[in-house]
């Protein structure tokens, strides 16, 4: 993989992106002091390189009814892992996974509207072949939650 250069207006670009994803290419080149192509073309940049993936709201969990999270933590067999991270990532309620070091092979963060569907989760993790163990941690209160990147 090729690593991006962001330039200063790059990340301009995408701090005002992240702060309303809604900005039309007109505004952003007026707080920016750029020409509108400049902008356009900067953004499809950035969207053909990756670095945007997508626009999306920004929704609390809590007032969507998911007031439960999760932080599963699982042990995999290990020439099986990336096989069980694929099927953990498509499964309802799965907002991130991640490939992690130490005891455990997977993170896995997830929302949930109650107990029971929390349990009917866990069940189903364990029932993928090569998931040797769980360990779940319910998150008492969120104190901060925001996916973000903070650019200089």
């Amino acid at each position: 993989m090729t690593d991006i250069i962001l330039d200063d207006i790059d990340k301009q670009i995408l701090k005002l992106l992240q702060e309303d994803s809604r900005l039309s290419y007109n505004k952003i080149s007026s707080i920016l002091n750029i020409s509108v192509g400049t902008a356009y073309n900067r953004i499809k940049k950035l969207e053909e390189t990756g670095v945007i993936r997508g626009y999306t709201a920004i929704i609390d969990s809590s007032k969507a009814g998911y007031d439960l999270t999760a932080i599963v933590l699982i042990q995999a067999e290990g020439k099986y892992l990336m096989e069980v991270e694929e099927k953990i990532s498509k499964m309802d309620n799965v907002i991130c996974v991640y490939d992690i070091t130490g005891d455990f092979d997977i993170a896995v963060i997830a929302k949930f509207r109650d107990r029971a569907e929390l349990d009917r989760f866990i069940k189903g993790a364990l029932s993928i072949p090569y998931v040797k163990r769980t360990v779940t941690n319910v998150v008492l209160n969120v104190v901060k939650e925001d996916f973000r990147v903070k650019l200089p």
